[in-house]
Formats: structure tokens, sequence, C-alpha cells
């Protein structure tokens, strides 16, 4: 592995905004889902602080752009660390923060979260989002899928949620069911995604917000409340 290339990734990106950066071995994932690339960069960008203050009781039109300004963001941060790469005569291939359209089974091929778990950013929570021990679930991620010899982390196996109930019980949709994630276990085990959904659909019907979010189990977080008290401090 090179460990001057994966520092000095890591700087790059960390310069053009990214909160925290991680780098995955992509071999548990089949090749034609990763483009037969060996390597995964991760890329977590934290949601601003006081908009994440902002909706404990819900999403809020200020939190709705701010979803779409940081995936934008990300899809920028990731395009010049895949051109980086390039530059140095690797192969890389930037992903998007987010789709346009969600698949009918709601399942993407390779998600964002477990590149990151992978490359040891965090783990997956009850609300079965990336709980990371910076920011909590505050974050929105991409990555980018290259063949550079950078240097692997720890990947994350299991939850470290514990007896936490904070998702499970102000969950809007139900969605949660309080079992705790382990590395390959299907999402359907511990959460129930079409729940979310609906409960999305439903309470941006409500506010006025036209995409799919919500953020209560974001905002509610322990995790994201250490953090949020730290940056208001």
């Amino acid at each position: 592995m090179d460990e001057a290339l994966t520092r000095d990734l890591e700087a790059f990106l960390r310069e053009r905004g990214a909160s925290l950066v991680g780098y995955a071995d992509l071999s548990p994932v089949p090749p034609e889902v990763r483009g037969g690339m060996p390597r995964g960069v991760s890329i977590a960008v934290a949601l601003t602080p006081s908009i994440v203050a902002g909706m404990a009781d819900g999403p809020t039109e200020v939190y709705a752009r701010e979803y779409v300004r940081v995936n934008d963001f990300l899809g920028t941060v990731a395009d010049a660390g895949a051109a980086w790469l390039k530059e140095r005569g690797w192969r890389a291939e930037a992903r998007r923060a987010t789709m346009d359209e969600l698949p009918s089974d709601l399942i993407t091929p390779l998600p964002q979260k477990t590149v990151a778990t992978l490359a040891g950013l965090g783990w997956i929570g009850k609300c079965a989002l990336l709980i990371t021990p910076e920011f909590g679930p505050a974050v929105r991620l991409n990555s980018i899928l290259t063949d550079a010899p950078l240097a692997p982390g720890v990947p994350v196996v299991e939850s470290k949620c514990g007896n936490c109930r904070v998702c499970v019980d102000i969950c809007p949709g139900g969605a949660p069911s309080a079992r705790e994630w382990k590395r390959g276990m299907e999402r359907t085990a511990f959460f129930d995604a079409f729940a979310c959904h609906d409960a999305c659909q439903r309470i941006g019907k409500e506010r006025g917000i036209s995409i799919l979010v919500c953020g209560k189990c974001v905002a509610r977080c322990p995790f994201t409340v250490r953090w949020l008290s730290k940056a208001s401090a």
C-alpha cells in the first residue's frame, strides 16, 4: 500500500471540505457491483449544526435545502478526488451522493454507507443510517471507486448503539425494529425502509417539502446531540 498517496489524498479532500475520509478494501463486494475496482474512498461531509439542531421535531425547508446543497457539494469533492487520482495514473470513478430515482425495492447495488463501514468511518444504526463517532448520522456520504493502492481502514462489523432506543421511539413511521446491525445482516432484518419512505412522503406533504427527508433520527441521535453541544460551546 502507498502510505504517502493515502495521506496526500486525504489532505486534498479535506482541503476541499470533506469532514471525514476513509479507505475501504472492497474485496467483500462482488466485482460487478464495484466496477472491478478493489478500493473505495469514502467521503463524509457534516451538515450545518444550526440546521440539524432545528429539526428535532422533523424536517424543515432549510434542512431540505441543506440536504440538496451537501449532496451537490459531495459530487464536486468526489469529482475532484477522482481527477486527482487519474492525474497520478490510477483509475477512478466518482459516484453520486444520492439517486434521483429510488429502485422499487429501495436497495442500491452498493450503498454509500457500505463503503463507509468497510472504510471504518462508522456503523449502521438502528435507524439504518451510518453513525459516525464524530457527528452521529448528521453527515451525507459519497465515494470514489479506484484501483489506487490506498491503505484501507479497519472495517466496522457491528453496531455500537447498544441499548439506545432514541431513533426507535421517535420514528414517525415505526421503521426501526430495535435490533442491532451486524455485517452481512439484511436491512429488512432490523429496519423497514418502506415504512420510513412512506413516513417521509406523508411528512413532506404536510410540511410542503418536495424531497424525501425526515431527519428526526439524525437530530436526536445521542452522537449528534454530543456533536451539537461541542459545536455550540
